[in-house]
């Protein structure tokens, strides 16, 4: 295999932020030689998770061998998955906010046609439900744990216990069409053709597009994280993996 430099789209504080919690995590068990140092550790999964690199590229790009970087890997995500706020904690920090934008994604995967649980009927496609809160400025403040693509974004929703959370918390929610009929403190848009809403309708559809359109632009960070957007990892994986993105990218932010 040929091995080349290349570049990797993250600042130094993603580096130093995985660095520090892996140094901590070897410390106490007392192991006296690894193939690689705690950053270098670092920096081969953030570039699984980042630019979605194979462990066969890995190895050969960091000269190990394949078994070492699922290794490496598996106790990294584990150390950053268990930082991942919950929904309670994501509630209390955004119960300051004007209001939250709640929206869901379908984070593709390896399948086949019988997988039916896993396919989505909106995106015609094999996937995993995810939901995710942003504040009023787009910017990603909780992802829930993974459901199989067939389950709609209310059903996943009410599932996690979002909208229960979001009403006892008084934290007004904007959300599409998909979450018609959540009630609580979600609004959505007026259901109905265009040409047939009236003029007010019109316009607070308009406003409510306009809002929600941050909702996409937190999608879109979440993808940013190139492995998230086709895994093809056993599915039982997918919510550690995408908790110890949600860290790390909480982390840079908090940081920044």
């Amino acid at each position: 295999m040929l091995v080349y430099p290349s570049a990797l789209d993250l600042s130094t504080r993603h580096l130093r932020f995985l660095t520090a919690r892996l140094a901590a995590h070897r410390a106490p068990c007392g192991t006296r030689w690894r193939r690689l140092s705690a950053s270098r550790q670092a920096l081969l999964v953030l570039a699984h998770l980042r630019l979605g690199h194979t462990y066969s590229q890995l190895a050969a790009g960091f000269d190990v061998g394949v078994s070492t970087v699922y290794r490496y890997i598996a106790e990294a995500v584990g150390l950053l998955a268990v930082r991942a706020p919950g929904l309670a904690a994501a509630v209390r920090a955004a119960s300051p906010k004007a209001f939250v934008i709640l929206d869901g994604t379908l984070l593709p995967i390896d399948r086949i046609a019988a997988d039916r649980p896993f396919y989505s009927g909106k995106h015609k496609k094999h996937g995993m439900n995810v939901q995710v809160i942003a504040d009023p400025h787009g910017k990603l403040l909780w992802a829930s744990p993974a459901l199989p693509g067939a389950v709609h974004d209310i059903k996943a929703a009410r599932t996690h216990g979002i909208i229960d959370a979001l009403t006892e918390a008084g934290l007004s929610c904007w959300a599409d069409k998909g979450y018609q009929g959540a009630g609580g403190t979600v609004r959505v848009p007026f259901h109905g053709r265009w040409d047939l809403l009236s003029a007010g309708q019109r316009a607070v559809n308009a406003v409510h597009a306009r809002i929600r359109a941050l909702g996409e632009q937190t999608v879109a960070t979440l993808k940013s994280w190139r492995l998230l957007r086709k895994l093809r990892c056993s599915t039982n994986r997918i919510t550690a993996l995408l908790q110890a993105v949600l860290t790390l990218h909480l982390a840079s932010s908090d940081r920044g």
